[in-house]
């Protein structure tokens, strides 16, 4: 079945990232790295678009950025437009974390995707685009 072959993929995904961070000494999960990259992409954004731009559930998220803040990885600030409202941006120790996390997530890649050829390879991650845009609206926590 389907569910279960992706659930099963995203076992080895998060057991791989895990050693291979803890190998290289980066105390980073899976999420606060995607966190991470997309502040470093987008940074001032408020934390309710941090949860869209990476698809994840913004009650949940709360408590990934307090982690990544008392880290000192990511600040927040009062909201220019909204005085209510936080932004986020990487903290220089947390740019420091990252440019030294991106080159083990790429070489990691391989190892998740083990057993397949590299036309193969492709071919998956363009299916896994697809049906991932196609039901992007039924997630709970849609990419946006």
């Amino acid at each position: 079945m389907a569910g279960h072959l992706v659930r099963r993929l995203n076992q080895i995904s998060v057991a791989v990232f895990t050693d291979r961070m803890a190998a290289a000494g980066i105390d980073l999960t899976q999420v606060q790295f995607a966190a991470l990259s997309a502040l470093s992409a987008r940074p001032g954004i408020p934390q309710a678009e941090l949860a869209g731009a990476i698809a994840y559930d913004a009650a949940t998220l709360g408590g990934v950025v307090d982690r990544l803040v008392a880290k000192g990885l990511v600040t927040r600030q009062t909201n220019p437009r909204d005085r209510r409202a936080r932004v986020l941006f990487v903290a220089p120790a947390g740019r420091d974390l990252l440019n030294r996390a991106r080159p083990v997530v790429r070489a990691l890649q391989d190892d998740i995707l083990s057993g397949l050829t590299p036309s193969e390879r492709t071919t998956l991650l363009d299916l896994l685009k697809k049906t991932t845009n196609a039901g992007n609206a039924k997630s709970r926590a849609p990419l946006r």
